[in-house]
This record gives structure tokens, sequence and C-alpha cells, in this order.
């Protein structure tokens, strides 16, 4: 038994580097983030807060994406409904106000999209498609290809942040006076989250500040502060027992499912 819990260890070891999508975009209500362009004329702000849907009995997650003009009134703000579970993060809902011209454009996703998967790693790919009104233009289909390209060290004026997923983003959308297509960039920090991105103009924006909600990590079932090794092999050894601890996902048994969750959450 012991020669089997350290092969099956060693295994899952090696699928570290295929890590969860929560771990580069924290979800915890009160997170935010603050970028701003190289000249410090424009800013973007994410900020997590609370739904008031729930999704299998837990409570969903309202990201507000804001971008403004800096010492104007401009300023624009998306808000997108997310669920997080095993699954990922997924995507009810995305609503844009475009200003008293064009009013506020909806879209609903059922079921829900992938806003990101449940692992990350190079090559990684995901796609979302949606359709909504807009004043004045009419009906618009949008829709997005997403793909993890390259793994990179990321400078900006609130530190270097190592590792950081570069994802492009394709986006396409179609509408009665024709289609447009652009591509944008950003990039996500392990355990911290967005840090740098990249519109289809080329204006880049990088992390000026953030604040992040510091709460339990369910993977550390051994309490020493950090998802290591130890954690991957104190569940290994506790295999087809009831141990609460060491059941993770708690649905009552110690198994493969357990372990896996464990080992894509390991810290570097």
């Amino acid at each position: 038994m012991i020669r089997n819990t350290l092969l099956l260890t060693a295994m899952l070891c090696a699928f570290t580097n295929i890590t969860a999508a929560q771990n580069y975009y924290p979800v915890d209500v009160g997170n935010t983030w603050t970028l701003e362009n190289e000249d410090r004329t424009e800013r973007i702000t994410y900020a997590i807060g609370a739904a008031e849907e729930q999704f299998n009995g837990k409570q969903g997650r309202i990201l507000r994406l804001t971008t403004a003009v800096l010492g104007t009134s401009s300023a624009n703000t998306s808000t997108f409904l997310m669920q997080v579970d095993e699954e990922g993060i997924k995507l009810h809902r995305i609503s844009t106000a475009f200003g008293d011209v064009f009013g506020e454009a909806r879209v609903e996703f059922s079921p829900p999209a992938t806003f990101f998967p449940p692992t990350l790693q190079l090559g990684e790919t995901w796609e979302t498609q949606g359709e909504t009104e807009v004043r004045i233009v009419g009906a618009v289909t949008v829709s997005t290809v997403n793909e993890v390209i390259a793994i990179e060290d990321v400078d900006t004026p609130a530190g270097t942040f190592e590792d950081c997923l570069k994802i492009q983003v394709r986006t396409k959308t179609v509408a009665a006076a024709g289609i447009s297509r652009s591509t944008t960039y950003q990039w996500l920090a392990p355990n911290l989250g967005p840090v740098k991105f990249q519109t289809d103009q080329d204006i880049v924006f990088e992390l000026i500040s953030s604040n992040l909600i510091a709460t339990e990590k369910p993977y550390d079932v051994n309490a020493d502060g950090v998802v290591n090794i130890l954690d991957l092999t104190f569940v290994a050894s506790r295999l087809g027992q009831t141990d609460p601890k060491a059941d993770v996902n708690a649905d009552g048994s110690v198994n493969i499912l357990d372990l896996t969750l464990v080992a894509r959450n390991m810290e570097n």
C-alpha cells in the first residue's frame, strides 16, 4: 500500500504545472486590482463582489470591470455574473453600459459559458459566444477564442511577477453593419490574478496596486500554511477512508478526486 501511495503521489506531481483557474484568478469577495496605462491617463479597475444569485447552493460572484479616463467623468463598466466550482469559472451574464446613445447591452448564457476552464496550462483553449441587442445597432453576436500562448515574467509598477500566463483573446463581432475582429492579451500571475492587459490598439495597462482578501486554503490539509507535496501525501495515505481532513471535496470518501484537487492547487 505504501509503495502504491508513493507511486500515485509521484504521478500526480507530474501534473502540477496544470494549475487551477481559481489560482490565476482569485475570486474571493472583496478582491480588487488596479491597472493603468503607461502615461497614466487611463485606468482599469477589477473588483469582485457577491451576487444575489446562488448556484448549486453556493453564492455567485460579480466581477465589475471599469475603464476610466483619469481627470474626466468618462467611464465604462462591464459586469460579469460568475459561478465558481470544480468545473472552473462559469459565466452566466455580461452587462455593459455604453452611455446615453447606445444604452446597455446584456448577454445571457444558458447554459453558462466558460470564463476560465478548471485548469490552465500552455496551449489551453476555450470559446464563448453570446447574442445581445444594442440600441441603434440592433442584434449583435459576439464570439471569443481564448488561448494560453506563453508563460512569461511580467514587470509592473507593483512589482515583478514570475510564471504569468499570457492569454490571447480573439473576438469576432457580427452586426447588421458588418463584421469586426480584434485581438487583445491579458497576463495572469499565479495566486494574484490580472497584472497586465494589452488592447487591440496596443495600449498596455499594468498593475499598480491590488488588494486580495486572505482566505482559508481548503487544500492545505495539514494546516501548515502552504499546499505542497506534504498535503498530497497526507491525502494519498488515506485513500478509501472517510477522514474529513483528507476528503477535500466533501463527498464522503477520500479518493482520486481529492488527490487531483490537491495536486492542481499545489503552490510553486
